[in-house]
């Protein structure tokens, strides 16, 4: 046991290390400085959110700016082609019309239409039409473009409802730290709804929504397959009202499978327009080289068209 002495001596080196400022320093620790004040929400608003506006928006019509890129990982490399003029048109429950226009001429350098099941392509500059289901994948990594189909830009333009019938909604809460170039922190925080559906092996993650707490508009999906494979990522910017409603006037669409990346900056915008049938037919020209794609492929994921 240590001695009456030795106990008086760590009794009086304890009390006067506070005075010392040679062995320990004290500072201030603030919290991470935040954008906004967070909001909350249950998951029950947050899928009313989802399902009433897939109620309000029926179709819309859009010209837009549109950035490409080619590459990755597996390529080694990344190509970024240069933003072309185009025009959207969307109709529940699957409709989808995209023209891409050449830089400076203006002339087409892409048009595709969707019925939701099957899809018809049209590039002018090579004269080849080609014809498929949207369920069919031809992996071309020498051409990830070639993958394109019109139901992966309509699932990302327009999110589908969560229904109660076939789909399982889980909230959870999320939060992280990030810094600025001036090196101030900042936390994001978010709410995500977890999507899951059945198929004939079971219940499978379909989707995961992100809504930023800062004004509980979705800012993310993610769209998986029935293999747990992530195949799009959308992201939703800057959110305008456009007759009434709220809608993003940037969305980033990444496709990680294949190496390609669309972002679509909306510079005119339409809700909610009648769009007659003939908006979404597309001619074949008589002298086109046509391709058909029959083979049929693992799904791109995301659920049932409705």
């Amino acid at each position: 046991m240590p001695s009456v002495g030795r106990l008086r001596l760590i009794f009086i080196f304890l009390s006067l290390l506070p005075l010392s400022g040679c062995l320990f320093r004290s500072h201030s620790v603030k919290p991470p400085i935040t954008s906004a004040s967070l909001q909350s929400a249950t998951q029950q608003q947050l899928i009313d959110y989802i399902n009433n506006q897939a109620a309000k928006i029926q179709s819309m019509q859009a010209t837009v700016d549109i950035d490409t890129s080619v590459g990755g990982e597996k390529k080694g490399k990344v190509t970024d082609y240069e933003q072309i003029r185009g025009y959207v048109l969307a109709r529940k429950p699957a409709m989808l019309r995209m023209i891409g226009l050449m830089p400076i001429v203006r002339n087409r350098a892409f048009d595709m239409v969707s019925d939701g099941q099957n899809f018809e392509l049209w590039i002018p500059p090579k004269n080849r039409f080609v014809m498929g289901r949207n369920d069919v994948l031809t992996p071309n990594p020498r051409q990830p473009l070639e993958n394109l189909r019109p139901q992966v830009i309509y699932d990302a333009l327009l999110l589908r409802e969560i229904d109660p019938e076939h789909d399982i909604a889980v909230m959870e809460n999320e939060s992280h730290i990030f810094g600025d170039a001036k090196g101030r922190k900042y936390l994001q925080s978010d709410y995500v709804l977890d999507v899951i559906q059945k198929n004939q092996h079971g219940w499978f993650l379909a989707r995961k929504i992100v809504f930023s707490r800062n004004d509980l508009l979705p800012s993310r999906q993610m769209i998986y397959n029935e293999d747990a494979e992530l195949v799009t990522d959308a992201r939703y910017e800057s959110y305008k009202e456009y007759g009434g409603l709220k809608f993003p006037s940037r969305i980033e669409i990444s496709r990680p499978q294949e190496e390609y990346d669309i972002a679509l900056t909306f510079v005119k915008l339409e809700l909610n327009l009648t769009l007659a049938d003939d908006k979404f037919e597309l001619d074949k020209p008589p002298d086109a080289e046509v391709i058909h794609l029959d083979e049929k492929k693992p799904a791109i994921g995301g659920g049932q068209s409705k």
